[in-house]
């Protein structure tokens, strides 16, 4: 229950909440949106599934080094990235446009410091719950936002 409600609390983030604090900027293709939806609806599921039906965890698994680390690492990751997205909002003053480098927080360490946060987040939801469905989808996050923290960088 503890893990299902802090992986639902991440999606609900970056879901529900986070889509109200940006600003208008370039419409998001419609193909883009349906894959999007689709790859979040099969990963809540596969890893909802994994955790209410398959996952056993011993009585004193909350107070393991596992899950007490993966518990850190995550709201350590989600705290980098959702201030790091605040650091981004406000990058720009409304009407103004062009290209500017964001600067405070994990920006001054790595120049992707949302993706930092964000691969933290869910490598610490990883360990916390020791699957290999949340592995692989920690694994898949670090491809993903590590190649598209590559292309911002540059």
């Amino acid at each position: 229950l503890v893990v299902t409600t802090f992986l639902s609390f991440s999606v609900c983030y970056r879901a529900l909440i986070f889509p109200f604090l940006i600003r208008q900027g370039k419409p998001t293709p419609f193909f883009t949106f349906v894959l999007a939806l689709l790859f979040c609806v099969y990963n809540g599921y596969l890893q909802g599934r994994s955790l209410s039906a398959y996952a056993e965890y011993p009585s004193d698994w909350l107070k393991g080094p596992c899950f007490v680390i993966g518990f850190l690492g995550w709201l350590i990751g989600m705290a980098i990235n959702i201030h790091s997205d605040h650091i981004l909002r406000n990058l720009r003053k409304p009407g103004e446009s062009g290209y500017a480098i964001p600067r405070g927080g994990m920006f001054e360490y790595v120049s992707g410091a949302n993706f930092f946060g964000e691969i933290v987040e869910w490598f610490g939801f990883a360990l916390a719950c020791c699957t290999i469905h949340s592995l692989a989808f920690a694994v898949c996050t670090l491809f993903i936002l590590g190649s598209r923290a590559k292309q911002h960088h540059q």
